[in-house]
């Protein structure tokens, strides 16, 4: 008979907030922590709480599953509406809010991830953020991608949002998905001596390869072309095509992934481009398991954004980045790091010029480009085992409560 002192055991919890008002990034972040720290920790349950339309398309390892709040979407004007619903903005983040704090309530987390926005999309974290904080009972933690902005720009959003002060009093720790030494996302920021000492580094998240094959595997060599989640790569995309029909000659042969966020109109004149190119060039529409494609590939075509930047140092493969600078200037400032350090080619459309024979010229020389791992440095691909590190002492002690 158990002493009446005993505590019993009690399964680690964490809980993921990935607000994915836009893209793939947010939610593909959050899968891999949440895989990594399911596969470490025996019993651990890990619930992503996502806003992402797409969700339901990735499969989740076990001890991992996901809860879609109701999307939200990006007007051309700038302004956010809801995707679906015959609501206005101000109900359907009330209607968001409330999906957060009952499902944080009732899954009882030990350890809470926020992804990039301290107080969630227009706030919807606040209310929860406020009873966890008065609980005590989780340790909040704020994640963010290795680069934010620019810093001229970070800190008037924060402000505007009240981002730094939610940071400043709610979160225990700040875990910069990046390393220090490449950049440092927080400058900008007018952050105290204590929050600066709850910041650890973890360096880049790795990746794996899945088991489950892509549904496309081209029989020919090939570089593959991929704009992420598509809502904002047509000038990636339309650049490489035009290399194509104006080169007949250039090889290797590419695969384009539009992404499930690319415009359908758009979609369906590249598709009839892509016909008229025959075998040289081939396109899918969106492969939740584009990891096989990327480390089969003998190059890569990008964006930059910071998962396919994980990507390409974790499958080694030799990149052109061809960075956006709007309405962010996240990709460029990684991009020129990136190509600093010898990890890729930047094309900046600025510097490099924006006709069909750059891009081309790029796709030819990137068999001769230099791997990124005879460029990377130490523990740069370490995020997730630290993130594993950083996780025990806190589920350690709320294994027993």
């Amino acid at each position: 008979m158990r002493d009446g002192n005993q505590r019993s055991r009690r399964l680690p919890r964490v809980l993921l907030y990935s607000h994915d008002t836009f893209g793939l990034g947010h939610l593909r972040r959050s899968r891999a922590i949440a895989e990594a720290l399911a596969s470490s920790f025996d019993g651990l349950s890990a619930l992503i709480l996502t806003g992402s339309p797409v969700a339901g398309r990735f499969t989740f390892p076990p001890g991992v599953d996901h809860i879609r709040m109701p999307g939200v979407v990006k007007t051309p004007e700038g302004q956010y509406v809801s995707e679906s619903l015959s609501m206005g903005i101000e109900q359907t983040t009330t209607l968001r809010a409330s999906v957060i704090e009952a499902a944080t309530s009732d899954f009882d987390p030990d350890l809470i991830i926020v992804d990039k926005e301290p107080t969630g999309f227009r706030g919807e974290l606040m209310k929860t953020l406020e009873i966890m904080k008065d609980a005590g009972r989780a340790k909040l933690v704020l994640g963010i991608r290795d680069i934010l902005d620019a810093p001229d720009a970070v800190g008037p959003e924060w402000e505007r949002k009240g981002a730094l002060e939610a940071a400043e009093k709610f979160y225990d720790q700040i875990w910069v998905y990046g390393d220090e030494s490449v950049y440092d996302p927080l400058q900008g920021l007018d952050i105290s001596a204590d929050l600066r000492g709850r910041v650890h580094y973890t360096g880049y998240l790795r990746r794996t390869v899945p088991e489950e094959s892509p549904a496309l595997r081209p029989e020919r060599p090939y570089v593959l072309v991929t704009p992420g989640g598509g809502g904002d790569g047509e000038a990636l995309v339309e650049w490489t095509l035009k290399a194509y029909e104006t080169d007949p000659a250039l090889r290797p042969d590419a695969l384009i992934v539009y992404g499930p966020f690319l415009n359908g109109e758009k979609r369906l004149e590249f598709e009839q481009r892509v016909a008229a190119l025959g075998p040289r060039v081939s396109a899918i529409g969106f492969d939740s398991r584009i990891e096989a494609l990327m480390r089969d590939a003998q190059g890569v075509v990008a964006m930059g954004g910071y998962n396919t930047f994980c990507e390409i140092l974790s499958f080694d493969c030799r990149a052109i980045i061809a960075p956006r600078r709007r309405p962010r200037m996240e990709q460029y400032i990684r991009a020129s790091a990136a190509e600093k350090l010898g990890l890729v080619k930047m094309l900046d459309r600025q510097r490099d010029g924006d006709g069909p024979e750059v891009m081309a010229e790029a796709i030819r020389g990137l068999v001769r480009q230099p791997l990124p791992s005879s460029h990377a440095r130490p523990g740069m691909l370490d995020g997730l085992d630290k993130i594993i590190a950083l996780a025990k002492p806190i589920l350690s002690v709320n294994a027993y409560r």
